[in-house]
């Protein structure tokens, strides 16, 4: 069993499992409607997920570093963040 005495760290770990049920249930879902169409919709859904839980998870150890890391390391890991989201709207451009 795993001892989490830190509650910054237990809640990026929850938001990881919600995620991770919510991936599962829709893999099943999947499973269960046996159609494209709808698998096609179901894997639209789950694209707003991902970023989102990035974003929480992230936003969550950034509070848990506040105070820890220098003013310029938390510009740094924020640019770093923005940079991701540049780079996938980037590709996603040049799959169009």
């Amino acid at each position: 069993m795993f001892f989490v005495f830190d509650k910054i760290v237990a809640s990026m770990a929850m938001v990881r499992f919600l995620s991770a049920s919510v991936e599962f249930t829709a893999a099943l879902l999947m499973l269960h409607c046996n159609k494209v169409e709808d698998a096609f919709k179901i894997n639209a859904v789950l694209a707003l997920v991902g970023p989102t839980v990035l974003l929480t998870v992230t936003a969550l150890g950034l509070v848990g570093l506040a105070g820890k890391v220098s003013p310029l390391g938390m510009a740094l890991i924020l640019l770093g963040v923005a940079l991701i989201f540049l780079g996938i709207k980037i590709g996603a451009w040049h799959h169009c």
